[in-house]
């Protein structure tokens, strides 16, 4: 998000390869965390084509540049006010593509003292929707997105998620106009939280690694260099601060305690990997219970009783917008195997909802809501449960976890039926079928969701601090 207007989204992402999945599939996922109350939007944007380039103008901070004349069809989920820019966040295009953008992170002052950030350059409000519609491969994302940082400058540093059934990317902006981006080895998983995470580049390696033209002549020259050999972008161009030990390195080490609970780790250290191989086969189910960690089970849980409970800034957090895992399947094709889950509102008491990326429209639910709270709003329908259940968590809390473990089940049973019954289908049949199935589903958490509230609601009643418990044998 622009750092003009708008203050910086504090996000968590989660990469993990092809081999690294029970199920062979590419993943890519993050929390959008920036306000308590400010509303999502969904939509499906068209193929379309023009006669000429089109001239796109940021509405925030006036980035402008040509795009291409064909312009493909990509899910995404913008801001419910164009106001600070599009903000689309997230998507899956009809090339079997998908990106996510943005993990904000931050460059240290030496770097930015070269190299400072571009006014008018590229944004996170822009991102998705310059880049997304126009690439067919996770890495001609990373080539193009470069290319456009390189060329009009960059006016945040960033981290953007890029894959495709193959290969998953991580692209990093280190300031106003160098980038390094590597790829995810297929047997391992990243875990990224607001800062720079990428570390030895190597630049033999064409295949697992892209950057910035000249980024070693520039480290040089400036005399940027921190150690003796090697190129390290993190410690180079981030930050090491005890901000970064109690903001960002203890999502990164939750995130790998989950998957590597064999291996001990300090929460604050420094020196976490970037990548790692899990101790098991991750599910999609892992990745969402990452999304919604708030360190369960340790002392830094802020819903728990440990004497360090609010020591950290937990990964699911109050001010997240929405949440979304990316996921395109193996030998299917890109409009069955490729879902966009989304959960709205906060990810620990959400649920995250399946979307066919080859579906056409969306619930109508998801097309509205504003700042204020209005009940027609997918957004609101799931951020008023954890309304409801906060200021009563240890009474209302197993309510909400009932809820969504038969949702989790239904709606992978709903998407296992779907997927079979549409490879048989081509065409507007096809299409139509997971329109309608796509729907379908949001409405099934949408009816659900309601239902809880209004359970929720009642269950409140009875928690008055007008309450009075009297002597029966009075």
């Amino acid at each position: 998000m622009s750092s003009n207007n708008f203050d910086f989204s504090q996000c968590t992402s989660v990469l993990v390869g092809k081999k690294a999945t029970a199920d062979g599939s590419t993943m890519i996922a993050r929390n959008e965390d920036y306000r308590a109350a400010w509303p999502k939007h969904m939509v499906v944007h068209p193929h379309e084509e023009f006669a000429t380039e089109q001239e796109f103008v940021a509405v925030d901070n006036k980035f402008t540049m040509m795009l291409p004349k064909v312009k493909g069809k990509y899910t995404a989920t913008p801001e419910w006010t164009p106001k600070y820019g599009l903000i689309e966040e997230a998507g899956i295009n009809e090339y079997g593509v998908a990106m996510s953008a943005t993990e904000s992170t931050y460059a240290n002052q030496r770097v930015l003292a070269y190299d400072p950030l571009v006014e008018n350059g590229l944004n996170e409000g822009a991102m998705i929707t310059v880049v997304l519609p126009y690439i067919k491969s996770a890495r001609e994302g990373v080539a193009m997105l470069g290319k456009i940082v390189e060329e009009h400058g960059a006016a945040e540093t960033n981290g953007v998620l890029f894959s495709d059934e193959e290969e998953v990317w991580y692209l990093e902006i280190g300031c106003g106009h160098h980038w390094v981006a590597q790829r995810i080895p297929d047997d391992a998983y990243a875990v990224v939280a607001n800062q720079m995470a990428i570390q030895e580049i190597d630049f033999a390696d064409d295949a697992n690694f892209m950057f910035s033209p000249g980024i070693v002549d520039f480290v040089t020259e400036n005399h940027l260099q921190v150690a003796e050999s090697g190129f390290n972008f993190r410690n180079i161009f981030g930050t090491h601060e005890l901000s970064d030990e109690i903001y960002s390195t203890p999502r990164v080490w939750y995130g790998q305690r989950f998957l590597n609970p064999s291996i001990e780790q300090d929460p604050m250290s420094e020196e976490l990997p970037f990548l790692r191989k899990a101790e098991r086969l991750i599910h999609l189910d892992d990745v969402a219970y990452i999304l919604g960690s708030h360190y369960q089970n340790t002392p830094y849980d802020p819903l728990g009783n440990g004497a360090e409970k609010n020591k950290f800034r937990p990964i699911s957090l109050a001010k997240t917008q929405e949440s979304h895992i990316l996921q395109i399947k193996p030998n299917l094709p890109i409009e069955i195997g490729g879902v966009h889950w989304m959960a709205l509102g906060v990810t620990a008491q959400s649920v995250f909802v399946p979307f066919f990326s080859g579906a056409t429209d969306v619930h109508p639910a998801y097309k509205v809501g504003q700042q204020t709270y209005s009940p027609d709003s997918a957004y609101w329908v799931y951020k008023l449960v954890g309304v409801l259940v906060d200021p009563h968590y240890r009474k209302l809390g197993d309510d909400l976890k009932g809820v969504q473990k038969e949702l989790n089940s239904e709606f992978a049973g709903m998407v296992a039926k779907y997927t079979k019954e549409a490879q048989a289908l081509s065409g507007t049949a096809l299409t139509e079928f997971l329109t309608t199935s796509s729907i379908a589903m949001q409405q099934h958490g949408l009816d659900k969701m309601r239902k809880l509230s209004g359970e929720l609601i009642t269950k409140s009643t009875d928690f008055s601090p007008l309450n009075f418990s009297h002597d029966e044998n009075l």
